[in-house]
């Protein structure tokens, strides 16, 4: 459980600042005069940034259903007629 909390923390601290930098260009190229080529790139920072973060909580998610249902299997040895394993 620790090891996912820290897995979401850093995925949290690399997807804030990319959201941050994705709203400032985006919000620089709205309101700038003229057609601006700022606005896509900020929306696309945007994308990529809720992208990180959601692609880090379902790797949480997977890791943590792996954890609580994997429960192994037993195995057991077959032999032939002689006593030796197959």
């Amino acid at each position: 459980m620790n090891l996912n909390n820290n897995f979401l923390k850093a995925v949290t601290y690399v997807a804030a600042p990319i959201l941050m930098i994705g709203i400032a260009i985006f919000l620089k190229g709205f309101f700038e005069n003229g057609s601006s080529v700022w606005t896509p790139i900020g929306i696309g920072a945007i994308i990529g940034a809720i992208f990180i973060f959601i692609m880090g909580m379902f790797m949480v998610a997977t890791e943590e259903v792996l954890e609580k249902s994997y429960k192994g299997k037993k195995l057991i040895m077959i032999k032939n007629k002689k006593g030796a394993p197959l």
